[in-house]
């Protein structure tokens, strides 16, 4: 028996089923055994799935524009850029490199923290950032106390660990992972918490639905944290709408592959992943007294800020590899329209930002 697997099923003998939140929390995050925990990089063409990131620098080159209009709306002054989420560092050099390139003055004040709580991909981060390592304020694994900036994270929320719950005959329940023989299965349970009821909607019998209670303590954190300035998310997601996904979004991905119905098989060696809930997002965010400046489909928010007038027109390998990048980052059904982008302000009123002036979400 794998050794996450063993620690896993003696944890349930000893106490209990687990939640899914519990158990996803293990599988991804267990210091020793957790999935985030023992790589810098889980994604990309060697990896379990694709990101923005991974398509290469046009990505980061458009949020630096972004942020640079973010800026100049801030006073133009000392600027304190932190990422959820880094990884190793990647996003954040691509963004840099763009900075430092086009908007130089913009670069020059800013202080970037990076939040990390893999320690293996804290220890890659100094080498992805290269010759901004100058820039580097602090690592941290978790949110800084106070930021007057921006604080944006890529693809961060959609692993919180999830509770999910259906609607049966009896009323609702909350599935658990139990074990029978060493082997982990589902079962059902009272609610664990009341606060999940709290943010349950209007569900159908037979449906399971997933409630992220840590998506929104994430939010009311980072609200706290923000003095002044920008929250800018990209993930995938969508308003609620149970009809839509009558047997939830939680699934495990491995080698590019989902798994909705064996999430359970390889605790610690697959990626496991739910849909953001942006109605639920949204609610948590305006509650800790952030504005909603806009929720749009990422093909929307890269075009606004001119992802057509930055590819190149030529015939060589660069200029024909910058276009594809382009493609896969707009592709309608693929990252174009699954990912949103999702920008709130807290002291600076309602700027009309660029890349949340036109568009939508579908």
């Amino acid at each position: 028996m794998p050794p996450l697997t063993a620690l896993i099923v003696s944890r349930i003998r000893d106490r209990g089923p687990l939640t899914v939140a519990e158990y996803m929390e293990l599988a991804l995050y267990h210091p020793e055994h957790g999935y985030y925990s023992r790589a810098a990089r889980r994604s990309g063409r060697d990896g379990d799935f694709f990101t923005s990131v991974d398509v290469g620098p046009l990505f980061g080159e458009l949020i630096a524009a972004q942020l640079d209009e973010m800026w100049h709306v801030l006073g133009a002054g000392p600027f304190e850029l932190v990422e959820a989420g880094a990884g190793n560092g990647r996003l954040a050099r691509d963004v840099l490199d763009a900075a430092a390139r086009h908007h130089p003055d913009f670069y020059a004040n800013v202080r970037l923290t990076l939040v990390e709580r893999s320690p293996v991909a804290r220890d890659a981060q100094p080498a992805a950032l290269g010759p901004h390592l100058e820039r580097l304020a602090a690592v941290r694994d978790d949110l800084p106390a106070s930021v007057e900036g921006v604080i944006y994270a890529n693809e961060l929320l959609d692993a919180f660990p999830v509770h999910v719950v259906t609607m049966t005959a009896e009323g609702v329940r909350e599935i658990v992972v139990s074990e029978r023989d060493g082997v982990l299965v589902e079962d059902q349970a009272e609610i664990s918490d009341p606060a999940i009821v709290a943010h349950l909607p209007r569900i159908d019998p037979g449906t399971r639905m997933e409630i992220c209670l840590a998506a929104a303590t994430w939010i009311r954190r980072a609200a706290a944290a923000l003095q002044r300035g920008f929250l800018l998310l990209f993930d995938y997601g969508h308003d609620v709408d149970t009809r839509a996904h009558p047997d939830g979004t939680l699934m495990a991905y491995r080698a590019h592959v989902a798994e909705p119905r064996n999430w359970l098989a390889a605790p610690g060696d697959t990626d496991l992943t739910a849909h953001v809930d942006l109605t639920a997002l949204r609610r948590a965010a305006e509650g800790a007294g952030l504005r909603t400046l806009g929720l749009v489909d990422q093909t929307y928010f890269l075009l606004s800020l001119g992802l057509a007038d930055r590819v190149e027109t030529g015939h060589d390998r660069h200029a024909i590899r910058q276009r594809l990048a382009a493609r896969t980052l707009i592709m309608p059904g693929g990252l174009g329209s699954t990912m949103k982008a999702m920008v709130f302000a807290k002291g600076v009123g309602a700027p009309a930002l660029r890349g949340t002036t036109s568009g939508r979400l579908t």
